[in-house]
């Protein structure tokens, strides 16, 4: 069994910061790929950013620049710095591990962004 849960939402100002995390644990002593999706009502659920067990990422252009993608393996934990905020960043966003074939989801987590 893996869980997967994320913290770190809320509501924030335009330009504002907020700092997702999201732990993996379970069955699986460490993940390959992880990485974090939104989903805006009425869009479908897109990438935002990822990373793999080496560091590397890989980011959506809408959010280069922004945002900031890290990961610390001993934990099982990855994280997601946002920086200036925009009102377009609100969605629920979604932490995604991979183990190998299967991937496994958080619940979400709100990322409101309004004045």
């Amino acid at each position: 069994q893996v869980q997967v849960v994320e913290s770190g939402g809320g509501l924030v100002q335009p330009g504002g910061s907020l700092r997702l995390s999201c732990a993996a644990s379970g069955s699986i002593f460490s993940f390959d790929v992880m990485g974090w999706y939104r989903q805006a009502p009425g869009k479908q659920r897109e990438l935002v950013a990822d990373i793999d067990h080496g560091g590397n990422t890989n980011y959506a252009d809408s959010v280069k620049g922004r945002f900031t993608i890290s990961r610390d393996n001993s934990k099982n934990t990855v994280y997601l710095q946002m920086n200036s905020l925009k009102p377009e960043d609100t969605a629920v966003y979604y932490c995604q591990a991979n183990f190998f074939k299967s991937s496994y989801w958080g619940q979400g987590t709100q990322v409101t962004v309004s004045s």
